[in-house]
């Protein structure tokens, strides 16, 4: 696999960024992962970087975003925080590795049996862990289709929740971020929603939050943030 310099970076599209990591996905859930000689990655990266999306997923072990993706050294920004909730920092590197490196496509990936997510819907409080988990809570009440064991006992409940706070981080990033914002309405990034399963290794990605502005969505428009 070729190291990403300048040139490569300018030539991907959102879309090519999203088909890109698909097939990665599918290459490590099927144990095909693509050759790539890291220290060579190592050296031709040496002065400078042209990673191709960003992705924003939790601290779990499991939840390698190079790994899932089967990316090399230089191919993608990973931010990686409990429960992949947004705050202003992460909005701030997320724009730094938009609009100053030139990635093309920002991934909020949760993932199943999520810990952060499981303490949010048991309402844990420990130390700092309570600010961070209150970031989720407003998912936990947004699930509504669960009506009695709404705690993180009821596995149901707790996916139910992580599919809403990764849509919910979606749309906080678009909306406290005019940079990001701007971008995306001009067609220069994409923005999307996914879900790793951490049984299978796959991830799948959320039609209704993919915002992406091109031939093959001619009626963009961000009215799914409503």
């Amino acid at each position: 696999m070729k190291t990403l310099n300048k040139e490569l970076q300018a030539s991907i599209t959102p879309r090519k960024a999203l088909e890109i990591l698909r097939e990665g996905n599918n290459r490590f859930i099927n144990n095909l992962k693509a050759h790539r000689d890291l220290l060579e990655q190592v050296n031709e990266t040496r002065d400078g970087q042209w990673p191709f999306a960003t992705i924003l997923s939790c601290i779990d072990s499991r939840t390698s975003a190079e790994l899932i993706f089967d990316q090399g050294l230089g191919d993608v920004f990973s931010v990686r925080i409990a429960g992949n909730i947004v705050n202003t920092d992460i909005l701030g590197s997320m724009e730094f590795a938009c609009k100053v490196a030139g990635s093309k496509l920002i991934v909020v990936l949760g993932h199943s049996k999520c810990g952060a997510v499981k303490g949010a819907c048991d309402h844990v409080e420990m130390g700092n862990l309570t600010e961070l988990l209150s970031k989720i809570q407003p998912a936990v009440y947004q699930e509504t289709n669960t009506t009695s064991d709404r705690n993180a006992s009821n596995s149901v409940f707790v996916e139910n929740v992580a599919q809403i706070n990764v849509k919910r981080s979606v749309k906080n990033i678009i909306e406290r971020s005019n940079v990001l914002e701007q971008m995306l309405q001009n067609g220069q990034i994409g923005i999307v929603g996914a879900m790793h399963n951490i049984e299978t290794g796959e991830v799948m990605f959320y039609d209704d939050v993919t915002f992406i502005k091109d031939e093959l969505n001619p009626n963009f428009s961000l009215e799914n943030l409503q």
